[in-house]
């Protein structure tokens, strides 16, 4: 029998299932079903693997719903010195060879930048506060790039407008004017445009001259710049003003040195496509982004290209270290679909599964990896990243080495906590619950089914063992391969097989939009079995206590929210609602 507590905050909703047998004695005495000679635990460098090993691939196994995960680049931001910068001669030179022997036409590489231009602007400025959206657009190829980035960003969740006063009376460029038409994107005049940009926008796109560009800006381009370098005064007076993104160019900037004058437009963002210009190095805004991922191998040989690689399949890679953050100021805006009480299933394993496949079909990285919390009898929690690698109606599997850390924490307290975030969905699922090794078939016929390479390297990988260097693992890999080179039978290690977490309480947490005063909590709680549950609400205020029942009314001033839960009378959970 699960019983269920609901408690939505401004900001969040948590779905809390628990089972009717919760208690909240601790147990140090180890289950039976957990047995495993541990090492004792050195501080010097060990070999404990993630959850992403090398060697890992999940596979399935018939007797539980198996998962499957994919591997991604990991990123690093690269020096702006050790990219390779253009010449405007050569920018020039690698545009007519991609659009000649090379086959790329004007619009496909027109798409590419403008696709490039608004990943990199979503990588940084999020629509729930940067939604509004001017993209000021010049006659040539960069406005062009602006008009196909305005596009991109509307289907992003953002608000664009377009200034696109020079237009190019070519199909290519009268087809992207349609195709903002088509999504009611306005169109604004120069005269249109507000004298004051900081109180209608929050991100302007530059994208007016390109590489190409030559002489001095003329009307209305010239005063469009000086407007925005004007923006830069309410840095002094701490006004918030709009963010620049300039799209390859900074408009009024020469493609090779830069503001020589002083009076071009000062970016907050760079976006570089195909390489950075020359230009690029005199950009001192914290935001600076490559894009278009399509430079061919040739190219990239014939000029000596130093670019950095691109993150997964993004369209965009960060150039330089991203700015300093304060850490406390940083906040999510949660946008997400309403999470009612009549929509959580009553099973809670029914409901992860209908959780966890809307992460596999929203395509997020890795649904399956999950935070893995154990306590030894020293009392001292330790958390690591794993993989599921399969969930039925007794519980959740992952496998591991038994001399781990977690393996040895586990067999001095089979209790464990696991927890799946899931950032795209603004989602989290925790389960708490008791843990047992799964049988020596289960873990034999999971072994087996994984690739050979894998299998060897649960062999050679002892987690938690101290090593004296990586080349140990490589050798003792390598002697195994050849070993069994012939297909023979790889035997599975005794000290490595499955376990298995058996759930006793489930929490479903999803982020939410506000749609109350800022000042205003609301928790609300609900249980399936009222026979299984009492609950008791106590609501501090102003330091008066009071108590509440079920119903949904606004809490003024609300300082501190505490939950009461009774379970059969045999059991209390307390936890405090605000974080």
């Amino acid at each position: 029998m699960w019983s269920v507590i609901r408690k939505s905050r401004r900001m969040s909703m948590t779905c809390s299932l628990l089972a009717q047998s919760l208690t909240l004695a601790y147990h140090y005495n180890s289950s039976p079903a957990i047995k495993s000679t541990c090492n004792p635990f050195s501080p010097l460098v060990s070999n404990q693997s993630s959850s992403s090993s090398v060697f890992l691939r999940p596979v399935s196994a018939p007797a539980i719903r198996a998962f499957c995960s994919k591997s991604d680049a990991m990123s690093s931001a690269q020096n702006s010195d050790s990219v390779s910068h253009l010449t405007q001669r050569e920018a020039a030179e690698i545009d007519e060879t991609l659009m000649g022997p090379l086959g790329f036409s004007v619009d496909q590489l027109m798409e590419l930048a403008g696709l490039s231009v608004a990943t990199s602007i979503a990588e940084v400025y999020k629509p729930s506060e940067y939604d509004r959206v001017l993209a000021i657009c010049g006659p040539g190829n960069n406005g062009g790039d602006g008009l196909v980035a305005a596009r991109h960003l509307y289907h992003f969740g953002y608000k664009p407008f377009v200034c696109y006063p020079k237009r190019t009376q070519k199909p290519l460029y009268t087809g992207l004017v349609t195709q903002l038409e088509s999504l009611s994107i306005p169109f604004l005049s120069v005269e249109d445009l507000p004298l004051d940009f900081s109180k209608d926008f929050d991100i302007i796109v530059d994208a007016m001259f390109g590489f190409s560009f030559h002489g001095t800006p003329r009307p209305p381009f010239d005063d469009l710049i000086k407007r925005l370098l004007c923006l830069h005064g309410y840095d002094q007076t701490r006004q918030k003003r709009p963010v620049i993104v300039s799209v390859d160019i900074p408009s009024g900037w020469h493609v090779e040195e830069g503001d020589i004058g002083d009076e071009g437009i000062k970016p907050d963002m760079l976006v570089s496509l195909t390489a950075p210009k020359l230009c690029a190095k005199k950009f001192s805004g914290p935001h600076h982004f490559l894009g278009g991922r399509f430079v061919p191998p040739v190219i990239a040989d014939k000029y000596k290209l130093r670019l950095p690689p691109y993150p997964g399949t993004s369209m965009c890679v960060r150039i330089g270290k991203a700015p300093s953050v304060d850490i406390s100021a940083l906040r999510e805006n949660y946008i997400s679909p309403e999470f009612l009480e009549e929509q959580v299933e009553s099973d809670p394993i029914n409901q992860f599964r209908k959780w966890f496949d809307d992460a596999i079909a929203a395509g997020l990285r890795e649904p399956n990896a999950m935070a893995l919390s154990t306590v030894g009898k020293d009392g001292k929690p330790s958390s690591r990243m794993v993989l599921l690698k399969g969930v039925d109606r007794d519980g959740f599997v992952w496998y591991t080495n038994y001399e781990s850390r977690k393996a040895c924490e586990l067999c001095e307290n089979p209790h464990a906590s696991l927890l799946f975030y899931w950032d795209g969905l603004n989602r989290q699922v925790r389960v708490e619950g008791s843990v047992e090794k799964v049988s020596d078939e289960e873990s034999e016929q999971y072994f087996h089914s994984r690739p050979r390479g894998s299998q060897i390297g649960a062999i050679v990988s002892k987690q938690s063992s101290v090593i004296p260097g990586r080349h140990v693992l490589y050798q003792q890999y390598k002697e195994l391969e050849e070993k069994f080179s012939d297909g023979s039978l790889i035997p599975k290690p005794e000290y490595w097989g499955g376990y298995r977490l058996k759930p006793e309480l489930f929490e479903f947490w999803q982020g939410q939009t506000s749609r109350m005063d800022l000042n205003n909590e609301i928790s609300i709680v609900f249980g399936l079995d009222p026979q299984a549950v009492q609950i008791f609400v106590a609501i501090f205020s102003s330091g008066n206590q009071r108590k509440t029942g079920m119903e949904n009314q606004p809490l003024v001033s609300l300082t501190s929210i505490l939950c009461f839960l009774i379970v059969n009378s045999s059991s209390m959970v307390f936890c405090n609602l605000l974080q």
